[in-house]
This record gives C-alpha cells, sequence and structure tokens, in this order.
C-alpha cells in the first residue's frame, strides 16, 4: 500500500496552471483557482499562471513555451477535454508530449466514475512527459480538477510516497538525450 515517508525530506517543485476556456476569465476561473490553492497547499510554487482560447494552436504554443522553461517542472491545465469540436487539448498534448502516462486518464476515469458514472467517458484527460517536464490535461470542471489533484497528483507529485512517485523521476526523464557512455 502506499505511504508517505515522514524521514524524507520534501522537495516542492514548479508548476504552471493552464486554464483552456473561451468563457474563463481571471476573474470566474474557478477551476484554476481551486488547482493553485492546492498547488500551494500542499507546499509546490505555482511557477505561472494563464488562460487560452480552445485553439490547439494557442494551447501548443503555451506548452511548448512551458516545458522549454527549465524552472517549470509540471505543467497542469483544465478545460478542452471533452468531446465538443472545441475540445482540443488532447489534441495539443499530442503534438508536444514524447511520452504518454497511459495510467493516468485511465486512474482519473475510473475515480471519476465512482462520482459521476458512465459520464466520465466523456472525460479525454490525458498525461504525459514533454521535453522532460511532467504534461497533465485535466477537464474544466472545479469538480475534476479537485478529484484530480486530492486523489492521484497530491500524492504522485510528492517525492515523499512510497513505493515510488513521479518526483523522483524526474532526473532522468531527459537520460535519452545523454551521449552513451563509451
Amino acid at each position: 500500500m502506499a505511504r508517505l515517508d515522514e524521514s524524507r525530506p520534501f522537495i516542492a517543485i514548479n508548476i504552471a496552471v493552464l486554464t483552456v476556456s473561451d468563457t474563463r476569465t481571471a476573474a470566474n476561473d474557478t477551476s484554476g483557482d481551486a488547482l493553485a490553492e492546492r498547488i500551494a497547499k500542499a507546499g509546490h510554487h505555482v511557477a505561472a499562471r494563464a488562460i487560452e482560447k480552445d485553439d490547439a494552436g494557442a494551447i501548443e504554443a503555451r506548452l511548448r513555451g512551458w516545458i522549454a522553461d527549465r524552472e517549470i517542472d509540471v505543467v497542469i491545465t483544465t478545460g478542452g477535454t471533452g468531446i465538443t469540436g472545441r475540445d482540443v487539448t488532447p489534441e495539443a498534448f499530442e503534438r508536444v508530449m514524447d511520452k504518454r502516462i497511459e495510467g493516468f486518464g485511465e486512474l482519473f476515469r475510473m475515480l471519476s466514475y465512482q462520482k459521476i458514472g458512465t459520464s466520465t467517458m466523456q472525460s479525454r484527460a490525458l498525461a504525459g512527459v514533454a521535453n522532460g517536464t511532467y504534461i497533465f490535461a485535466l477537464p474544466g470542471s472545479t469538480g475534476a480538477v479537485k478529484d484530480a489533484w486530492d486523489d492521484i497528483l497530491v500524492f504522485q507529485l510528492d517525492n515523499r510516497l512510497r513505493p515510488c512517485n513521479l518526483v523522483e523521476l524526474m532526473p532522468r526523464l531527459l537520460e535519452h538525450l545523454k551521449p552513451a557512455a563509451a
């Protein structure tokens, strides 16, 4: 069973938050606010925050800027993961990801099913690694953001979680780019 190893010192990481929406503003971005509050409460840093329209090119450009910034460890988006014509966050993720983290979407939908039933099948929540940065695409509802953070991310982004966590893998995410030893 997973547990926190309190003997290990906590490592705070830098997380960027992107809200994807045609209607949200800084004044009414409840999902982005909930995420930023949870990140800070967990002891991490909100390194950047923005809102982009439901436009795959704009989302991709923002993602590329943040994943190129070595000071940002994780990018979490909220919104644009549904199945309507304007929902294009997963398509933008596909353009920048090096690897998918298949288990994240599966786990999110499993946990979501317990709360909203079969409606969870409409979510295309996903995660991956892009240029050594973790990227997570969450649905736009405040409830979904809380569920993803409270039930998955707060644990996997804590280096004290045993038996394993995503933070301890960070130094190895770019090892495929290192020259092979002779």
